[in-house]
């Protein structure tokens, strides 16, 4: 009795992927600017109610440093791509819900950030959202290290330098979730500081400075 012959995997081109997540990027990030608006209340004191907004503001940025932290990461991870298989497609496109869905948390957060109670429960939905988001990026990096999508040219030594950059620190972001449970406003700008340490060529920087090569 014959075995039976193993399914071929299909090998399958990035560039729609790729443009398929940059549209879900960009709209992502634009509808965050919906919640920012000119206060029902601005009268003769203008300055008092765009003040009064900060929650509006903070989230806004907080959000806008989290998705492009995650564009940066995700187009690092599609220029070493040589190619894709269903499976890789399907853990990229659970990874575009949860950036698609991050206007929603947004929205909890700037209208519950400043409501003490509530604010808890805001800030934790957001939290486990960035943190989906972070772990799907990694998952679909290491799914396609193991399992030959990225070019053969790339030394293994690079392989490892990109694998940091794209370790998105998930115990870092455990440890922020159980900040936002008793200081959800710490949690808020923690989150902030883990999306500028993405965004930000801290390495590069210095190298730079020091007459170091990277």
């Amino acid at each position: 009795m014959s075995t039976p012959s193993r399914r071929p995997v299909l090998s399958i081109g990035t560039r729609r992927m790729e443009n398929f997540s940059d549209a879900i990027f960009a709209i992502a990030i634009t509808l965050l600017v919906l919640d920012i608006a000119v206060p029902a209340t601005a009268t003769a004191h203008l300055s008092h109610a765009l003040l009064s907004e900060w929650p509006v503001y903070l989230a806004y940025t907080v959000s806008f440093a989290s998705i492009g932290a995650a564009w940066l990461s995700h187009n690092l991870i599609t220029e070493y791509l040589d190619h894709a298989d269903s499976i890789l497609l399907r853990l990229n496109l659970l990874l575009m819900f949860f950036v698609s869905l991050l206007p929603f948390p947004t929205h909890l957060l700037a209208n519950f950030l400043s409501n003490t109670g509530p604010e808890r429960i805001a800030v934790t939905i957001y939290g486990l959202n960035l943190f989906l988001i972070a772990s799907l990026t990694s998952l679909v990096w290491y799914y396609a290290a193991r399992n030959g999508h990225i070019r053969a040219v790339m030394p293994d030594s690079e392989r490892r330098t990109m694998s940091r950059k794209i370790d998105p620190s998930l115990a870092f972001y455990v440890f922020v979730l159980g900040v936002g449970l008793l200081e959800p406003r710490v949690a808020v700008a923690l989150y902030l500081l883990i999306a500028l340490f993405i965004m930000l060529p801290f390495r590069t920087l210095l190298a730079h400075y020091t007459g170091q090569t990277e």
